[in-house]
């Protein structure tokens, strides 16, 4: 009932119960007791091994992941396995058909790398050729929003330089998951449920994740042979297959079927290209991210702008510590959504937006004491999706993003191949004088970021995910173990805020952050939506740290999705 009321009357309401439940205490014991006897303020503990660690949002991916590390694989081994099952059970958040980004941190170099393999629309893909069927923005889904799948191309180009057991052994067990089916859970069929109307458009879409014309019910078992039919092809003829063999024939006959305009050419063509990752430092941390085409720069320069003015000594959720956030928020997202576009096409200003200098202008805007509803970009250039995380016994550790964007992505499954295609095309713009704008052969701006941080010999591998939520909820993560010493755990437990954009004052906060907190902010103009407890609209997160001095590694998985970290098993 309380989520149904207005943004005033649920703080009203949360206060009120607060307030009573403390006078009930202090009635009670002496109010220091109360206090004293809470216990820790997060519910997991931290799973703490000296072994490899796989943390996903899905326990069978988890589980999977550990048995390749247990057989010796390395942490890319193990991040490939755990993503092909959460192609399987995850079917409308990750798959065949998605885009992937990864950081992987080299233990016996320290260096840290990145991978790009996010696909660039059809060749012949144009604003003119939407304009033509009447299109006069960006489709949102269906066949015009599907773009070259990069996903099955990085993980071969990763594997070659990272891997250690044979291709096709990290396959086995999501093709066995696809034909024997498993059993949905909670969070799964949740998002299942509220994207389902994506796929009733589309009669192969339906007769592969509709089984009866209905959503499968948790603890359902759900099988898939189609994509076990498409995850073996891979595993026995390896990427070639999806790019130019019986998977890439499926996935144009699909196309051409629907209008789309996907060519031989734009699947054959594609290569996932190593990158630089960008980083900053923050309060003696680094920081890292992945470059444009993706929105870490915006997590980056949301950190830049907090570390202006010191953290509240009243920790993260009091008034003036989320205000900064969120303010900071606002200010990093006018300018991602500004200036990010494919590379390969413009040049983003990205060392202008990453300058402290920069960061001490754009922060200088915001008003304490007041929310801004109307925050315009800066001038930088004089200055559902899965994430995963896996270290192995030798603290390689891989940061791992892959999706399809949105939930069921372009509602279109590839023929008799049992996944989704993406929609990332959703993603450009057709205004002509944007970076962005739609052109075949280019990238679209992305969401999906991996992340990593370190200071000495801490290195932590990270990523929550949920679209435009990703850089808020890395900054609000860092911020929560740098500022406020949390361990990864409970800083990826701890109650979170979201806001898909940069204009507005509107914004989601979970029902954790403490009700005054609530108040004051409502009373600086912010427009509060009040959600549960634990939310996906948060975004679903995961966490590994690295002690390279003591070799042990500390995970941390999030209790808003349905998996666990799970360690490597000794094998005797």
């Amino acid at each position: 009932m309380l989520f149904h009321m207005k943004a005033s009357d649920q703080i009203a309401v949360v206060v009120m119960i607060l307030r009573y439940a403390c006078l009930v205490c202090a009635m009670i014991v002496p109010l220091g007791a109360c206090l004293l006897g809470q216990g820790r303020n997060y519910g997991r503990s931290m799973v703490i091994s000296q072994q490899g660690i796989a943390a996903t949002s899905q326990t069978l991916a988890s589980s999977a992941a550990a048995q390749i590390l247990a057989k010796g694989g390395s942490a890319v081994d193990a991040a490939i396995a755990a993503n092909a099952v959460l192609a399987v059970v995850e079917p409308m958040k990750t798959g065949l058909g998605g885009d992937l980004f990864v950081m992987y941190w080299e233990a016996n170099t320290g260096k840290l790398v990145g991978l790009n393999a996010s696909g660039p629309a059809p060749k012949a893909l144009s604003p003119e050729f939407l304009a033509k069927l009447g299109f006069k923005s960006m489709p949102q889904s269906g066949i015009h929003s599907f773009t070259v799948p990069g996903a099955v191309e990085g993980w071969a180009k990763i594997h070659q330089r990272y891997g250690k057991l044979p291709w096709k052994d990290l396959f086995q067990s999501a093709i066995a998951y696809a034909a024997q089916g498993f059993p949905v859970t909670e969070a799964i069929q949740e998002s299942w449920a509220d994207s389902a109307a994506r796929l009733k458009d589309h009669p192969e879409s339906v007769r592969v994740f509709l089984p009866g014309g209905k959503v499968p019910k948790v603890g359902d078992v759900f099988r898939n042979p189609d994509i076990g039919h498409a995850l073996r092809i891979i595993a026995e003829q390896g990427p070639e297959a999806f790019y130019k063999g019986e998977i890439a024939a499926a996935i144009l006959k699909t196309s051409k079927k629907l209008g789309g305009t996907m060519t031989a050419e734009d699947l054959a063509e594609y290569s996932s290209e190593w990158v630089t990752p960008i980083s900053i430092d923050y309060r003696g941390w680094k920081v890292s991210e992945l470059p444009p085409n993706t929105q870490g720069v915006a997590a980056l320069e949301m950190l830049n702008i907090m570390e202006v003015t010191p953290a509240s000594p009243l920790g993260p959720f009091s008034p003036a510590e989320m205000h900064k956030r969120i303010e900071a928020m606002k200010l990093a997202y006018a300018d991602v959504r500004r200036f990010n576009a494919d590379p390969r096409t413009y040049d983003a200003p990205v060392s202008g937006l990453l300058s402290k200098d920069y960061a001490k202008k754009r922060a200088a805007l915001i008003n304490p004491q007041r929310a801004n509803c109307s925050v315009l970009n800066g001038d930088p250039v004089g200055s559902n999706t899965t994430y995963l995380t896996v270290v192995d016994k030798d603290g390689n550790m891989a940061s791992w993003i892959e999706s399809i964007y949105e939930e069921f992505g372009s509602g279109v499954t590839a023929e008799g191949m049992g996944f989704i295609l993406q929609n990332r095309g959703a993603l450009f713009t057709l205004d002509p004088h944007h970076p962005n704008v739609l052109a075949g052969g280019k990238r679209p701006f992305h969401t999906i970021i991996p992340a990593f941080m370190e200071r000495g010999d801490q290195h932590i591998g990270f990523g929550i995910m949920g679209g435009a939520n990703q850089p808020l909820a890395h900054a609000q993560f860092a911020s929560n173990i740098i500022d406020y010493g949390m361990n990864i755990q409970e800083a990826l437990e701890a109650p979170r805020f979201t806001k898909k954009n940069a204009g507005g004052c509107d914004l989601s906060i979970e029902s954790r952050v403490p009700a005054s907190t609530l108040q004051q902010l409502s009373e600086r103009g912010h427009e509060i939506r009040i959600r549960r407890e634990y939310t996906q609209e948060m975004g679903r997160g995961q966490a590994i740290l690295h002690d390279s001095e003591t070799k042990t590694n500390y995970a941390a998985s999030d209790p808003r999705a349905d998996g666990e970290a799970i360690p490597e098993p000794i094998v005797r």
